[in-house]
Parts: C-alpha cells; sequence; structure tokens
C-alpha cells in the first residue's frame, strides 16, 4: 500500500523537532525514526504524545517482565491486525531466540496475551473471564498501566493502519511470508 501521508523527511523538520527526535534517541539507546516516527512528525505534538508509549513500555516491563511485554505488545498489534508494529515485535521475538507461530507460554503469559488481544479485538470489551485472572495477578495501579498501554498501543495501531504507514526495510526479514506484499 502506498503511504497516505508521506513520512517527513529531517530536511523539512524544524531545529526543535530536529532536537526531540535526538532527545528520543538518546533517551532510549537503540531506537530510531523510523517511519511511523517521521510520519507522525507532521505533527510534533501528535510526535511528543505517542512518544510517550516508551515510558509505558517500560512501566509494562517492571509489572510483566521484558518477554511477557513483548508478547503483549504483540498480541495487542496482531489483534489490531497492524503489519508494521506486529512485524516490529516478530523481530523482537525471532531476535531472542523464538518463533511466533510456536510460543511455549506459561498460563499466566497465556492470560496476558489474551487479555491483550481481547481489549483490541473487542474495541475494550473484555469478558469477565479473561479479565478476572489479570485481576487476581495485579494491583490495581499495574492493570490500569496494562490497560493504559493497551490502548497506546492500539493507537500506534490506529496511526500506522490508517495512514498505510510503510514497514520500515530494517523489519524485512522479520515479516511473515503471508503478509510480504505489505513492505511496500
Amino acid at each position: 500500500m502506498t503511504p497516505r501521508i508521506q513520512p517527513l523527511p529531517e530536511s523539512a523538520a524544524s531545529d526543535a523537532l530536529k532536537a526531540a527526535w535526538a532527545r528520543h534517541i538518546d533517551e532510549y539507546p537503540g531506537s530510531r525514526i523510523t517511519n511511523m516516527k517521521a510520519t507522525l512528525s507532521h505533527s510534533p505534538l501528535a510526535f511528543d504524545v505517542y512518544m510517550q508509549w516508551y515510558p509505558l513500555y517500560h512501566a509494562v516491563i517492571g509489572i510483566v517482565g521484558e518477554r511477557s511485554a513483548y508478547l503483549f505488545a504483540h498480541a495487542i498489534s496482531e489483534a489490531s491486525n497492524c503489519p508494521l508494529c506486529t512485524t516490529f515485535f516478530r523481530k523482537i521475538i525471532i531476535q531472542n531466540g523464538e518463533r511466533p507461530e510456536d510460543l511455549h507460554l506459561t498460563d499466566d503469559e497465556q492470560h496476558l496475551l489474551d487479555f491483550g488481544a481481547a481489549i483490541a479485538q473487542n474495541r475494550g470489551d473484555v469478558p469477565d473471564e479473561v479479565y478476572d485472572p489479570i485481576r487476581q495477578r495485579f494491583s490495581a495501579p499495574e492493570v490500569v498501566t496494562l490497560v493504559a498501554f493497551a490502548g497506546q498501543m492500539i493507537a500506534t495501531n490506529l496511526i500506522n493502519n490508517v495512514l498505510h504507514v510503510s514497514i520500515d526495510e530494517y523489519l524485512y526479514p522479520y515479516l511473515p511470508l503471508t503478509q510480504s506484499s505489505h513492505h511496500a
């Protein structure tokens, strides 16, 4: 698919925006200005708001651990039918030595992934049988953080899907074979 809005080229970025990009990369080593971030940068406020995904993600890591955090984000992205975000988290799963199609999960992990997928698929209408194991395992502040992160993840999926943001070339090797047409 052709992007509906092309990523903002660095040459068109204001000095303030370039400084925001540099701060982001400095605060989150290993991050980069991706097609999504450059697309968001058409609105510096949108860029700033969406980059709050990072502190929420780190809070989720603090609650459930790194593996469960990226699996949670993957489940949400997959349930949102977001090829870009799903591929980004496929990359992380694969780089950590697993196959996304053959994950071995504990019951707690499965409950968390089911919760994330249900939030995305049902627009927040999560059945009690999916919510109850989460509420039993986590405190109220932790549940709020998990739900807030899921909402931010879905918002990220939405931006990518609505604007047809192209999958970045560095992610091509991680595309599922059945979705290789998405790197247009």
